[in-house]
């Protein structure tokens, strides 16, 4: 099985990319919006088709990409049934199966960091993604999203210290650069469910940690809440006064590589990717202005807003950011390239095939 462990350095958050390395079916665990042009990148390079966007439950630290994913790639997305959330494609329970392949990951219900916590086991027993539940010599905390240490305590003992001690376990989130842990190691150091730990204590130190207001809550959870959709953007978008941009579900303007290819003189293009990023195997466009995402608005500051624009990246997660944060300059008629240069190259190679046949 392929196996991808990602991190994202600002919330400290783990992504997983799980893999059939015959069939190349795929499933992501916890995927992060900011991340998203990475994701889409790695699942592009490794020819992978993208099944399914699970998450371990509703996130009050980054925005899930698991919507963003479903739109791009046709992923269904996945929460447990106890969420709250009415978004998510699959809603599971515990003993439900996710397949992929010949691979499946078991449905295992651990709530008590919220009370829609899941836990995915492969099913040969070998690794355990627990999410926020149980991390590396810590869990999550149990003071918010219906939280309850009781509960959280019994999960851990019932449904992942009752694996096998082998099994590796792969947390949502560690803040000390450790990547993995086990059932046995986690029984034995856990300094808050481990070394035969009671309810009772258990209970006491959670009750005692007086942790901060978490820092991204605010614009985290509501858009979780809507599969990391912005739940403004939900709502049918404003007219732009132009025909062929598209508003997708997580609030991007876009148009096709086709409509691009058919208008280029009509439009100013500008590429965000990074300087070596051009000289790579995908190219530029022509007469397109390189500009990178860290340096926006740049020469643009001097252009008139009703100028069209269209915004070009790899795959279409940098390129939408920077068409929003132009969108907030008062530019009236710019949009992401969807799918970026990696969907405009498919385009060209299939028109020059065309051309001759």
């Amino acid at each position: 099985m392929l196996f991808r462990q990602l991190f994202d350095a600002e919330t400290s958050s783990y992504t997983y990319l799980l893999a059939d390395d015959t069939t190349r079916d795929a499933v992501t665990i916890d995927p992060v919006l900011d991340q998203l042009d990475r994701d889409l990148g790695l699942i592009s390079d490794l020819g992978l088709t993208l099944k399914y966007a699970l998450d371990t439950h509703v996130h009050a630290d980054h925005v899930t990409a698991s919507g963003a994913l479903r739109d791009r790639l046709g992923a269904r997305t996945v929460l447990s049934e106890r969420a709250g959330v009415g978004c998510a494609d699959e809603l599971v329970k515990d003993g439900d199966v996710i397949r992929f392949g010949r691979h499946g990951l078991e449905v295992r219900e651990t709530p008590g960091h919220t009370s829609g916590c899941l836990t995915y086991v492969t099913l040969d027993r070998a690794m355990a993604f627990t999410g926020d539940a149980l991390l590396i010599r810590g869990c999550g905390r149990t003071d918010f999203q219906q939280g309850s240490a009781p509960t959280l305590y019994r999960s851990i003992h019932d449904k992942v210290f009752s694996l096998p001690g082998t099994t590796l376990i792969y947390p949502a989130h560690d803040y000390r650069g450790r990547t993995v842990t086990t059932v046995d190691e986690e029984l034995r150091c856990n300094p808050r469910l481990g070394g035969g730990a009671s309810q009772a204590a258990f209970v006491a130190i959670m009750n005692d940690l007086k942790l901060a207001y978490p820092k991204h809550i605010d614009r985290a959870l509501p858009r979780n809440q809507h599969c990391g959709f912005d739940p403004i953007s939900l709502a049918p978008p404003p007219a732009r006064g132009w025909d062929p941009v598209v508003v997708s579900p997580t609030g991007i303007p876009e148009v096709s590589p086709e409509w691009l290819r058919a208008n280029l003189s009509a439009v100013a293009v500008v590429d965000v990717r990074e300087p070596d990023e051009l000289r790579g195997e995908l190219g530029k466009i022509r007469d397109a202005t390189a500009i990178p995402l860290g340096q926006l608005p740049g020469p643009l500051a001097d252009v008139s807003r009703e100028r069209p624009l269209v915004i070009v990246c790899r795959s279409g997660g940098r390129s939408g950011k920077a068409a929003l944060q132009l969108g907030a300059l008062g530019f009236t008629r710019v949009a992401s390239l969807r799918g970026g240069m990696i969907a405009w190259r498919a385009v060209e190679t299939a028109a020059s095939a065309a051309s001759t046949a």
